[in-house]
């Protein structure tokens, strides 16, 4: 399967679009352990802007389910095609790596396994539970695909209890078929309606400067508030390749904090808004805002 966007110019970045390259000792140590352990990671795999950043801070977002995925979404440069097969020791494995890295805090996402009877679910349960019971203290950050809309198959990795249930809408409604065309809305709305009335925390995010209008990004923002969804991210589209969609426009700062301060007025309890925002940026410190907005506001209706 390829992707069949045809190549287009790639828009100049503007100066203030810079992430850092990364390096020291704590990048050198991420990338060895992910390389001994045969890992594969979003941060590589699409070509993460913040990488550097991450790495050398010692976070990684580890990718199961192999390096192939089953769809060929335009703005996405993770390999696309049909997988050879399905590494079933993969959960071992990254609970070793996970172990030996001593995180407190994992996003852990997949590629779409549309080949697979149950779409991958049961190796996401299968890796966050040997995780945590080596781990019990850590938190994982389950950034799952749309299963189809299927919420028998979220249950399966619901009923591993990951702390965060992520899940991208990665656009506005009207924009879909065009950056997403193998899933749909509706089935991905239904996956954090489920998790949210099962009582997790719901997280999704979206890219901008895909062609969207302001309007629209509020009327997203407003969506996600009428959904109760808990942690929102906005960040900036990069071209990853000549081959995935072109960058339509480049939102300025100023624009991003504007979809902040809308976030926060529609009642949203955490919205991280920036043009290196990525869904598992700075993941880890979103997660612990949200639980400390939450525990203020118990012990104020308390009060």
């Amino acid at each position: 399967m390829e992707n069949n966007t045809s190549p287009e110019p790639m828009l100049r970045k503007p100066v203030w679009l810079k992430a850092p390259l990364g390096g020291g000792s704590e990048y050198h140590k991420l990338a060895k352990s992910i390389q001994e352990k045969n890992l594969h990671t979003v941060c590589a795999e699409a070509h993460c802007p913040n990488k550097g950043e991450c790495w050398s801070r010692g976070v990684a977002t580890l990718m199961i389910l192999g390096d192939t995925c089953t769809r060929a979404c335009a703005f996405c440069n993770v390999k696309t095609g049909r997988p050879a097969s399905t590494d079933v020791q993969e959960p071992i494995r990254v609970a070793e790596a996970v172990r030996d890295m001593n995180l407190r805090y994992l996003t852990l996402t997949s590629v779409d396994r549309d080949d697979m009877e149950d779409f991958g679910a049961e190796i996401w349960s299968e890796t966050i539970r040997r995780i945590k019971h080596d781990q019990p203290s850590i938190k994982i950050e389950a950034l799952v695909p749309d299963f189809q809309g299927r919420t028998e198959l979220l249950d399966v990795v619901l009923h591993a209890l990951p702390d965060v249930l992520n899940h991208n809408l990665e656009t506005i409604p009207r924009l879909q078929k065009k950056i997403r065309k193998f899933a749909n809305w509706e089935h991905s709305l239904h996956i954090l309606r489920h998790a949210k009335a099962q009582g997790f925390t719901t997280k999704t995010g979206i890219m901008v400067g895909l062609g969207e209008t302001r309007a629209e990004v509020f009327e997203f923002l407003a969506d996600m508030a009428r959904e109760n969804v808990d942690i929102v991210t906005v960040g900036q589209y990069l071209q990853p390749s000549q081959t995935n969609i072109a960058v339509q426009r480049y939102v300025e700062p100023a624009e991003f904090r504007d979809y902040a301060q809308e976030a926060l007025r529609l009642g949203i309890p955490k919205c991280e808004s920036g043009p290196l925002v990525r869904s598992s940026w700075h993941a880890a410190e979103s997660a612990e805002k949200f639980q400390s907005a939450v525990a203020t506001q118990s012990r104020t209706a308390g009060s």
